[in-house]
């Protein structure tokens, strides 16, 4: 080299020192003045983010008991105190990233212009940030600008501006926090590949252990990480984290904190990290199993309702304590699966179930035949089938409990009432048509053209050719609830009384079972069900409606239940029992508040109403016989057209619930009831009173098994007769 080049260099180096200098010190003096103080002002506000934006946490979601069933996050990261730093992983660290770690006030001028030197003169290109540095770029790569990529992008060029306006960081940095809570802060949100960050969840997913039981074999693999996670992962590159690893050995040696005999002897152990790459839990729903997995999207999609963000779900750090009962949860599933197979082709068999309440309803179990989570070939999914408004058919004859209680509000009938069971029934007052017409010629159209007319399923023949509604109830003749729907007047008061009972998010829905879209020209798509089935001017609705053919949720229709049995009062079906933040303090959520929908007298008649449903005659009695039932229990099934989908509401004053089997991914033609344990081998017709009830007494016989059994709430007698 000639000495020109030398000198020149030599210059070089005192100019760059200069700016250095002049960088940290910021002068406010003239022009420069201005340019200075937006810089400050820079450096202020990423020292605020530094201190208010909190790294990403864990959410853990727990069942009743507070025992854990998922975790929810977007960085896996486990809180590591100081007093958790145990003296080798604080040494391996210090000694590979920055030997003058407890000598420095932030910024290393020594080994800055050591790397300044070497890599201007031609020699090993070499760093020069310190751990307070690095720490300032981890926490903006990895929490401040976490999900904003120019932002990262920004936080990691190679610039001078960025170096100066780091270094100042770091020395203010340095003003405020002491050696170890810097030290301790880095090893909180440093990376350690594959979503893995911090020292806490680096021990545990790499070696299944506690950090302060780190190793120093262990400890020096992991310090070696943090240089380029990625190049040294273990899994991957085996030979080259070896490498790394002896290499922070051997630093640990330079630095006196090691003797040269135990790193040798440690460099011939092998990595000891734990088989098939890291331990770390699920980062969603999927954790929760196949069982629980479930009630744990229902938990999210609730909070998600209900105000908070996923952003903020997954990252904030939350403990969710629920209101899952596993064992309730664990029968509804058997239960489920034993009446379809789970990996049966297209058929769902769900069971939800609320427990009623005047302040509180609390979703107990969520439960399908098909298992929670990604292998569809397996009988898998992670459609919240239990819970979500589906296209699933509908709920049948279900629905008649809404068109009983509008007829008890409105006072054009009590349970006692004798209703007309004709046959078939044309009606005038609806419109909609009807294949079901009967012999006899069709009777002159209503007002406007209208007409609708509809058979029954089965043959009643009633003396006198009538039953009162709570036989009709317990016994489902379409043409005595065409005929109900007619004395109420219109469709629009049992749509609404549908709403009020439960199915708030049902009714909000379109006709295929999603939201609505106010902008689509399909009418199925930017009308909700309240609106398609609703009164309209002129239009009395359509008859169809107590027959229950549209989309529903099975947690919805379980809720009318408990409304009904907690004396007419809604409440959301929450999932939740408490919830607190990173620190532990309760976060208050935004539930709906309880409403008293229709008078407990009513609420109370209509349970007695529902209750011979279970009894000889009843639909389901053989379901209830099969199971030993003796409860005293209020019920209703359904069964849509061509026996397509089916439903079993029931409820006992603890627990209230809704079995559904129906087609997730749609499609036409009928199911087949093939019996508990699918052991029919010839296609008998299902229908609510057969795998829905036989899911719902299967469960509930066993859920309940050891408690006292309740009486039903009494009637009132006002609602008991015929019209007041």
């Amino acid at each position: 080299m000639r000495k020109t080049d030398g000198l020149l260099k030599l210059i070089g180096l005192c100019v760059l020192a200069g700016v250095l200098v002049a960088g940290m010190l910021f002068p406010v003096a003239g022009a420069a003045g201005v340019i200075s103080n937006q810089a400050s002002e820079t450096v202020d506000k990423t020292s605020s983010d530094l201190a208010d934006i909190p790294p990403p946490l864990v959410t853990t979601i727990t069942d009743n008991t507070g025992k854990q069933i998922a975790t929810l996050y977007k960085q896996f990261r486990i809180p590591t105190a100081e007093t958790q730093i145990n003296d080798a992983m604080k040494w391996a660290l210090i000694s590979v990233e920055d030997k003058r770690f407890y000598e420095h006030n932030g910024v290393d001028w020594k080994g800055t212009l050591r790397a300044a030197v070497s890599n201007s003169t031609g020699g090993d290109t070499q760093g020069a940030s310190t751990l307070t540095q690095q720490y300032v770029k981890n926490y903006l790569i990895n929490v401040v600008y976490r999900d904003d990529k120019p932002g990262q992008k920004r936080a990691q060029e190679q610039s001078v501006a960025r170096k100066l306006k780091e270094a100042r960081i770091a020395i203010q940095l340095e003003t405020k926090l002491n050696k170890m809570q810097i030290l301790t802060g880095y090893l909180n949100v440093v990376e350690f590949s594959r979503e893995i960050f911090g020292v806490g969840a680096a021990a545990q997913a790499y070696f299944n252990t506690p950090v302060e039981k780190l190793t120093v074999p262990q400890a020096a693999l992991l310090a070696g990480l943090v240089n380029n996670p990625i190049v040294n992962d273990p899994w991957k590159a085996p030979a080259k984290a070896t490498e790394r690893r002896n290499l922070v050995l051997d630093r640990m040696v330079d630095n006196h904190k090691l003797a040269k005999v135990d790193a040798d002897r440690f460099k011939g152990e092998p990595l000891g990290v734990v088989e098939g790459g890291p331990q770390k839990p699920a980062s969603n729903c999927t954790g929760a199993g196949t069982e629980n997995g479930f009630f744990c999207q229902y938990v999210e999609d609730y909070l998600l309702k209900n105000g908070m963000t996923k952003d903020d779900l997954y990252t904030g750090g939350y403990q969710i304590k629920t209101t899952l009962d596993e064992r309730a949860n664990h029968e509804a599933k058997m239960s489920a699966e034993a009446q379809v197979k789970k990996t049966q082709d297209n058929v769902a068999n769900t069971l939800s179930l609320v427990k009623p309440g005047k302040d509180r309803h609390e979703v107990v179990a969520l439960a399908a035949n098909r298992d929670y989570g990604l292998h569809e070939d397996q009988g898998q999914t992670t459609f919240a089938l239990p819970s979500g408004v589906y296209n699933t058919g509908g709920a049948g004859s279900a629905y008649k409990v809404f068109t009983a209680a509008a007829a008890l509000e409105a006072g054009v009938a009590g349970i006692n009432s004798s209703l007309p069971v004709p046959d078939f029934y044309t009606s005038s007052v609806f419109g909609g048509g009807g294949s079901k017409c009967g012999p006899a010629p069709r009777p002159p159209a209503g007002p406007g053209g209208k007409w609708y007319c509809l058979g029954n399923a089965g043959d009643y023949n009633p003396a006198g050719g009538a039953m009162s509604m709570q036989q009709a109830l317990a016994t489902s003749p379409n043409t005595a609830f065409v005929n109900l729907e007619e004395k109420v007047g219109s469709t629009g008061p049992i749509v609404e009384m549908a709403r009020k009972l439960g199915m708030r998010d049902t009714m909000a829905s379109n006709l295929g079972g999603g939201a609505v879209d106010p902008n689509s020209t399909n009418p199925g798509a930017n009308a909700s069900q309240l609106q398609a089935f609703g009164p309209r001017p002129g239009w009395a609705g359509n008859a169809s409606f107590t027959l229950g053919p549209a989309p529903l949720s099975g947690l919805e229709l379980a809720n009318v239940g408990a409304t009904i049995m907690s004396g007419g009062v809604w409440c959301p079906p929450t999932p939740l029992a408490g919830v607190t933040d990173r620190d532990g303090k309760p976060v208050s959520v935004k539930e709906a508040a309880c409403e008293q929908v229709v008078p407990e007298g009513l609420a109370n008649t209509l349970a007695v109403g529902l209750s011979r449903d279970s009894q000889p005659g009843g639909t389901s009695f053989g379901a209830a016989n099969g199971a030993k039932w003796t409860r005293p229990v209020m019920g209703k099934t359904g069964t849509t057209q061509s026996n397509g989908s089916g439903t079993y509401l029931g409820a006992t004053p603890q627990l209230a619930g809704a079995a559904m089997v129906f087609r997730p991914k749609g499609g036409n033609g009928g199911l087949c009831y093939l019996g508990p344990g699918n052991v029919n081998t010839r296609c008998e017709n299902m229908f609510g009173g057969k795998t829905p009830a036989q899911t719902w007494f299967g469960a509930m016989s066993k859920i309940l098994e050891g408690q006292e059994p309740l009486p039903l709430p009494q009637p009132d007698p006002k609602y008991m007769g015929g019209g007041r």
